[in-house]
This record gives C-alpha cells, structure tokens and sequence, in this order.
C-alpha cells in the first residue's frame, strides 16, 4: 500500500481561513518529512470552514517548499474553469517541480449551484468535453502529441511547453465516473469521504473500463477516506468529536463550525441515537495508530486500491501533523 495525504485546508479553534492556508503548508512539510508519498489539496468555494478555493495556489507555494513530495489537487472543478487555462496553469506548475506534479479533476463544482453561477461554471455534463480538451493541450505542450494542422485546436497552445506533463487522474464518487476514468486511459481516485460508500464497486469498473492510453499504460486507482490517529483509542475518539459533530450538523441540513469539544459534545448528545449520527459514526475511522493502520491496509486490499489518501483531520494543525505520524510511523515499521 502506498500512502498519501490530502488536505481540504479545514479552519480549527478560533483560526481564520488565512490562517488555516497557512497551516495547509507547515501540514505539507511535515508530509514530506513523513515519508508520504503525495500531498494533495482541495478546491471548496463559499463554505465557511474551509480556507482554499484554489489549490494551484498552494501547488506553487509548495514547489518551493518541498523536494520531494509529489504535489497534486484533490481536485480541480474543471467546469468551473477555462480548460486553456487549467492547461497553463498545471504546465506551469510542472515546469516550477518537474515529474512531481499531479492534476486529480472532479466533475462537481466544489460549492452549491448558485456559488457555481458566479463562478460562471458551465455545470457537470460539460465534463467530457472539457477534459478531451485540457488533455489535448498537456499532451501537445509536453511534445508527446503535439496538434497539428487538421486538429480542431490548431495554431492554439498550453504554454509554458516542456518535456513533461502533470499526471492526470479523475476523482470518482461513482461507477460511472470511475468507468469514464478508465475509459480515458487516466488514474482515478474514489472519495469515500464524500460518496460515503465503499470504493471496491469504483475500482473495479474502473479496471475493467481501462484503456492504455498517452497518460498511462497501466490502470492505477486510489480510494480517498477520513482517518484519525492518537496514542490509544479512546482519545483518539475523544478528539475527532468536532469533526463528526460538523459532519451530522452538515447532513442534517444545516453547516457548522465547533470551535471546542465541549459544544461538539453537547450536540453530538442531542444527536444520541438518531439515524445520521449512527451512519457518521459508522464510517468514522479514529483510533490508535496501529487500529488505523490495519484498517487503511484492509480499505486498500478490498477495493483493490494501489494507493490510500489519509484526509489529515484533528482539532488542530498540531492534532492534524501529529496522526499523520502516527500513521507514518505504523507503515514505515510494516514495510
């Protein structure tokens, strides 16, 4: 199993979104440090608790921050966006960190439908064709299918050129994202934080859709999950309780920000034994490190997974940095 993480950037405490930016780069050092294999960063518009809409903001930071970790989002919202553009930026950010770049795209929008108007986003059934041309204008500005005269794009071009282009990958939240995936010869990444369901079904129709393409010969999938560790169980349950208290207040219609553990408390207790609260807790993974581990091992060998994305969660950056090494350290040892 090869181990990544990913970061929605999430404001904890009494921070601010600029603060919680901030701390997105002390988590990437110390990912880096850890011996993670990708840092990933999300793209959310219009929602109070977390602090980046642009993680291609981030991704440049991070090239002068870090040396070696591959760098990627989770993910661009492609029909937010020009595909030329996402095409310059992503060959850009290539060129400031060659080969350790990744472009993971989503078809949502990363907000709700009227954020998405002003961002004048074309919607999801775009999706396809946005991809066919983003993926034409990497490939030709890395000289590995270069347009030519009789190419619906001619005479238009992605710069900055290179010998090189970022990795693609689709994230998946169904079968039939993971099949298109597959289809298109690209990586994909199943979000079981989100989709809230189990990635075995995802990876498998991804597998049996794939087709070798200019981006990849060979299939390769990963599944995206939320998992906390401390130094033994208990606290480990103890210290996610904002996380799964923002989580129900979330599905249960309305969102919200816990800034301590004792209001996480007190509404997760108005919460005891309602439906949305036993399939949060359900799908809560917060445990000691060795508990996480085995578990995130599992994930990977059932859904057929090469790679498993850690969602650095905590009450605070120190809580965030501190599972991811616990977790570092579990798999370094099972190496």
């Amino acid at each position: 199993m090869i181990l990544s993480a990913l970061d929605l950037s999430p404001v904890t405490g009494d921070a601010t979104q600029a603060q919680a930016v901030r701390d997105t780069l002390e988590l990437a050092r110390a990912a880096e440090r850890l011996g993670y294999h990708r840092l990933w960063l999300a793209e959310h518009h219009n929602i109070p608790g977390l602090g980046s809409p642009a993680p291609e903001i981030l991704i440049a930071a991070l090239t002068q921050a870090t040396k070696t970790i591959r760098l990627g989002s989770g993910g661009v919202m492609l029909v937010n966006y020009s595909p030329l553009k996402v095409a310059e930026v992503f060959m850009e950010l290539e060129a400031l960190a060659p080969g350790r770049i990744d472009l993971g795209l989503g078809r949502a929008l990363g907000t709700d439908a009227r954020t998405g108007g002003a961002l004048r986003s074309v919607g999801s059934d775009a999706f396809p064709q946005y991809f066919s041309l983003l993926t034409s204008w990497l490939l030709d500005a890395a000289g590995t299918a270069p347009i030519d005269d009789a190419h619906p794009l001619r005479d238009i071009h992605a710069n900055p050129s290179g010998p090189s282009h970022p990795d693609v990958f689709v994230l998946c939240t169904s079968q039939e994202s993971a099949t298109f995936a597959g289809a298109m010869g690209v990586g994909m990444v199943f979000a079981e934080f989100i989709a809230r369901t189990d990635g075995g079904p995802a990876v498998a129709a991804y597998r049996q859709a794939f087709r070798p393409s200019a981006f990849r010969a060979e299939p390769w999938a990963g599944i995206a999950l939320i998992a906390y560790a401390a130094e033994t169980a208990e606290q480990a349950w103890r210290e996610d309780a904002q996380r799964r208290a923002g989580n129900v207040a979330m599905l249960s219609g309305h969102r919200r920000r816990f800034r301590d553990q004792a209001s996480a408390d007190a509404f997760l207790g108005d919460y005891a034994g309602t439906p949305v609260l036993g399939m949060v807790e359900s799908r809560t993974l917060a445990a000691d490190a060795v508990t996480v581990h085995a578990r995130l091992a599992a994930k990977a060998r059932e859904a057929g997974a090469n790679e498993v994305f850690v969602l650095a969660t905590g009450p605070s950056l120190a809580h965030r940095i501190r599972s991811l090494e616990l977790i570092a350290e579990v798999h370094a040892a099972a190496a």
